[in-house]
C-alpha cells in the first residue's frame, strides 16, 4: 500500500512534514496545504518557506494549488518550477465555507462548464503533472457521475477522492457506494482519502476494494503519528518515546521561526487536539496544556503525559 499525507491548512507545514518524515514510516508523497495564485512574482515568505527543497529534504512533495482561473493556476505553476517541481495538486475539495463562497476548493465542482473550460486550458498549457484531489459534489452525491466524466477527458496524473459532499464537511461516513462507482469508472490512478484512523479502518476498506493500493491519510495520523506503522505490522501499542522525539523536534522548531511564546503555543495546542486522543485517561494533563500561556507550564504537562 501506498501512503501520502495529506495537506491540512497551517498544520502539515514543512515542520511537521519534516518531523514526520524523520522519526516515522517515510509517505511516499506529502502534499502542502493549499497555494492561493497572488500577482507577486514570487511566493510570499511563508509559502516559500514551506516549498523549498532544503526545507523537505529526502522527501517527494508535491505542491496543492487553490485556484478556479486558470491564469492565476498557471502563474503557480510557473513560480514552482522555479523551484523544481514537476507535479503539481489542484485543491477540488476544501469544504471551507470561506473558500467555497469564491467558488474554490468544493465550491467549483457546481460549477461544471467553468470547471471543463479550467481544466481545458490547464492541461493544455501546464507542461507539469497535474493531479487532482476532489469531493464528490457540493450538494448531492448525484453531482459524482457527471464529475467523473469530466474528470476521464483530461491526463490526470491522480485522482485522489474524498467521497463526502462540500455541505458535510467531515460529518457522517464516507460515501463507498459514490467511490466504489470510481473504482470502476475512473480511467486514472485512483487514491482514497478519509476516515481511516486504525487498522480495522483499513481492513474494511482493503476487504471492499482490494484493488486500491494508495490511501491518503490525514486526521488520522495527526491523531496517530505512528498509523502507517501499525496498520503495516496489524497492530501494536504506541511508542512513547518516539512520540516524544518527534513532537520535541516540532516544538523547537517552532520556537526556532516562531516569535513569542503565543504563537508557538497557538501551534503546538493545535497539535494536540488531535494527539490528545491517543490519552483518554490524561484529560487533567491535556487540560494543562489547553490553559497554558508559557512554554514551560506547557512542557511540564507534557511531561506528564510523554514520560517513558
Amino acid at each position: 500500500m501506498k501512503y501520502y499525507l495529506a495537506p491540512l491548512e497551517g498544520i502539515t507545514t514543512y515542520i511537521y512534514r519534516r518531523a514526520y518524515h524523520t522519526h516515522y514510516r517515510p509517505m511516499e508523497k506529502y502534499f502542502t496545504p493549499f497555494l492561493v495564485p497572488h500577482t507577486k512574482k514570487d511566493f510570499n515568505t511563508r509559502e516559500k518557506n514551506d516549498i523549498l527543497p532544503e526545507h523537505n529534504p529526502d522527501m517527494y512533495l508535491v505542491p496543492q494549488i487553490l485556484a478556479n482561473d486558470a491564469k492565476g493556476f498557471l502563474d503557480t505553476v510557473e513560480k514552482l518550477k522555479m523551484y523544481g517541481y514537476d507535479e503539481v495538486n489542484l485543491n477540488l475539495g476544501c469544504p471551507s465555507k470561506t473558500v467555497v463562497s469564491k467558488g474554490r476548493g468544493s465550491g467549483f465542482l457546481i460549477y461544471t462548464e467553468k470547471l471543463e473550460r479550467f481544466l481545458d486550458e490547464i492541461y493544455a498549457k501546464a507542461d507539469v503533472k497535474i493531479s487532482i484531489k476532489t469531493r464528490i459534489g457540493k450538494y448531492d452525491a448525484d453531482e459524482w457521475g457527471q464529475l467523473l466524466d469530466i474528470y476521464n477527458k483530461y491526463p490526470v496524473e491522480e485522482l485522489i477522492v474524498h467521497p463526502r459532499v462540500q455541505q458535510q464537511f467531515y460529518k457522517g461516513h464516507p460515501d463507498l457506494d459514490a467511490f466504489a462507482d470510481a473504482v470502476k469508472e475512473c480511467r486514472h490512478p485512483l487514491c482514497y482519502n478519509g476516515d481511516i484512523f486504525t487498522v480495522e479502518d483499513m481492513e474494511r476498506l482493503k476487504k471492499r476494494f482490494p484493488e486500491i493500493s494508495c490511501v491518503m491519510l490525514g486526521r488520522g495520523i495527526l491523531r496517530n503519528p505512528e498509523l502507517t506503522d501499525i496498520i503495516e505490522s496489524g497492530g501494536g501499542r504506541i511508542d512513547v518515546k518516539k512520540l516524544r522525539a518527534f513532537h520535541d523536534q516540532i516544538f523547537q522548531d517552532y520556537q526556532e521561526v516562531s516569535s513569542g511564546d503565543k504563537n508557538v503555543l497557538f501551534k503546538m495546542k493545535e497539535l494536540w487536539c488531535y494527539l490528545g486522543t491517543l490519552f483518554p485517561d490524561k484529560e487533567k494533563q491535556l487540560k494543562k496544556i489547553r490553559k497554558a500561556e508559557k512554554l514551560d507550564r506547557y512542557e511540564a504537562a507534557v511531561e506528564e503525559i510523554l514520560y517513558f
